[in-house]
C-alpha cells in the first residue's frame, strides 16, 4: 500500500508542477477543449486544480488522512478518465492537459488515466480496509 500511494501521490505532484510552471491560462485552454464548461468554471478550474493536485500528491506521499485523500484521488482519477473517455468517443482531438500542454488525447493517454484511475481505487478500497490508526497514516 506504500508503494501504491507513494506512486500516486507522485504523479499528481508531477501534474501540478507540470500545470504550475506555465501560465495558468495555457492549462485553461486544455480545459476548454474539452467543450463541457463555462468560461467562468474554466477559469476557475484551470486556476485550483493544479493546487488541489498538488496537495494531493503531498498528502499522499505523506501518508496523511489516507482514507480521505485516497477516495478524493480515486474519484478525481475516475472523473478525469470518464472525461476523456468521452471526448475522445465524440471524435475530439485535443490535448489530454494531462501533464501539461503537448500531449493529444489517444488511446495511450487512456490507457495510462485508466490504469490510474484503477490504481487509485485500489488504493481507496485499501485505505477504507485498514484500521484507523493506519488508514489516517499515522503507522503507515
Amino acid at each position: 500500500m506504500v508503494l501504491l500511494r507513494l506512486l500516486i501521490g507522485a504523479v499528481f505532484v508531477y501534474a501540478a508542477y507540470t500545470k504550475l510552471r506555465d501560465p495558468w491560462q495555457v492549462f485553461a485552454m486544455s480545459v476548454d477543449s474539452y467543450k463541457i464548461l463555462s468560461e467562468s468554471a474554466v477559469i476557475a478550474v484551470a486556476r485550483t486544480l493544479p493546487w488541489f493536485e498538488l496537495a494531493l500528491g503531498i498528502l499522499l506521499v505523506a501518508g496523511l488522512a489516507l482514507r480521505y485523500v485516497s477516495v478524493s484521488a480515486a474519484v478525481l482519477l475516475t472523473v478525469f478518465f470518464a472525461l476523456m473517455v468521452v471526448s475522445y468517443a465524440r471524435g475530439l482531438a485535443i490535448d489530454c492537459g494531462c501533464f501539461g500542454p503537448g500531449e493529444a488525447l489517444g488511446p495511450k493517454t487512456l490507457l495510462r488515466d485508466g490504469s490510474l484511475a484503477a490504481l487509485a481505487i485500489v488504493l481507496a478500497v485499501l485505505a477504507m480496509r485498514r484500521p484507523n490508526a493506519l488508514a489516517d497514516g499515522r503507522a503507515s
